[in-house]
């Protein structure tokens, strides 16, 4: 019996931040499952990748961004980028892949170019509820466009008819949490709170949480059981803080099972990046979203708002996050625990558990048909798995 044709190469063009990385890992993982062949593109200063990235056949290329740089700076950026295109362009030659999906990022910037000015195949993925800069260059020349949420500001009109709802991607570590049950709270109950702030803690919750702890009823504080990541250079004083107050915390720099923190908490307290929002609406817990002030074009507002307008949250801006404001929320919020039992439900039920199959989906259907649709063998495969 002769083997079957291998199925075609698609190559990933990622780098930078989580935000940029996760989605392109899980798809990764889910178009491999599938028997598809993969390459990725990245730029030459990003470090090594870890995971199903890690694995995968790895060319670099030069990039550079654009925003927020001087003008000799801007220039220096462009000469990199026009080098990065060439590279990319050749390599894309070489390769012949029957598709290019780009994560956003200007690490993905040449490679997406480059298969745009070559005739490939290309798509994008966007994480956040407004287009990042990096996408909106690309979004009029690719034939799809795949989002995290419903609404997505900033897509050029010519480009909207292309745009397909995938969700954002998870790890496998968040979507096995999924189906755990939220944490009943009684009146006599602890009451489990997180606190995470990206990838390196946020020092504003270093300050506010254990002053809003201060000023919560005793009854209720000695029932409160904190974990709060904080940066190395915070992390002695919010210790001595809360030992000042009798309130038992489990502080580190870095967890490396969130996941399972997420799925015990009653309440998180957090920022509102994409990969933090698609892990709290795919495990479905409540949150207190604080979004970073100096995010690239408020980004993780937009994000926020998509979550408090579900119920899903409390949006809480930066500068109007003080150690009252939160201690009210927090008081008001544990003396009604149906409260928290609804908006659990609500963020729950705007998670998107299968965005990595669904983002694959669309690579399939764009290999197949062109335009991104799902191919039907492939969506009926899925649901009958």
């Amino acid at each position: 019996m002769a083997n079957s044709p291998a199925k075609p190469l698609v190559v990933l063009a990622a780098g930078g931040t989580g935000g940029h990385v996760f989605p392109a890992e899980a798809l990764a993982a889910e178009l491999s499952s599938r028997g598809y062949r993969l390459a990725l593109v990245t730029d030459q200063r990003g470090g090594d990748l870890s995971g199903r990235l890690g694995e995968l056949e790895t060319h670099r290329v030069r990039a550079g961004g654009i925003a927020g740089k001087g003008v000799f700076a801007r220039i220096l950026s462009v000469f990199e980028l026009m080098i990065g295109t060439l590279q990319a362009w050749f390599l894309l030659r070489r390769l012949k892949p029957a598709v290019v999906v780009g994560f956003g990022g200007y690490a993905s910037v040449p490679t997406m170019l480059a298969a745009a000015y070559s005739g490939t195949k290309a798509a994008i993925h966007e994480q956040n509820a407004v287009l990042g800069r990096a996408n909106r260059l690309l979004a009029s020349r690719v034939e799809t466009i795949a989002t995290s949420f419903d609404k997505v500001s900033e897509i050029p009109e010519d480009a909207k008819p292309n745009v397909i709802v995938t969700g954002m991607p998870v790890r496998p570590a968040v979507t096995i949490v999924r189906d755990r049950a939220y944490p009943t709270l009684g009146s006599d109950d602890d009451v489990n709170l997180a606190v995470f702030g990206g990838s390196q803690g946020a020092h504003i919750f270093s300050v506010v949480v254990p002053e809003a702890m201060k000023q919560l009823d005793e009854n209720l504080r000695s029932r409160i059981r904190i974990t709060q990541q904080s940066r190395p250079e915070d992390i002695d004083q919010v210790k001595s803080a809360y030992r000042a107050i009798d309130v038992d915390a489990d502080l580190s720099t870095f967890f490396n099972d969130v996941p399972d923190r997420i799925a015990a908490a009653h309440l998180v307290i957090c920022r509102s990046g994409a990969s933090s929002i698609a892990e709290l609406t795919t495990i479905g817990r409540p949150a207190i979203l604080v979004p970073y002030r100096h995010a690239v074009d408020d980004h993780q507002s937009r994000n926020a708002h998509a979550v408090d307008e579900v119920g899903g949250g409390w949006l809480i801006p930066e500068d109007a996050f003080t150690e009252v404001v939160l201690a009210e929320r927090l008081a008001a919020l544990f003396a009604i625990p149906r409260m928290l039992e609804n908006a659990a439900a609500a963020a729950k039920s705007a998670g998107v558990p299968d965005a990595a199959a669904r983002l694959a989906d669309m690579v399939v259907g764009l290999i197949a048909n062109g335009n991104g649709k799902s191919d039907p063998d492939s969506s009926n495969q899925r649901a009958a798995a």
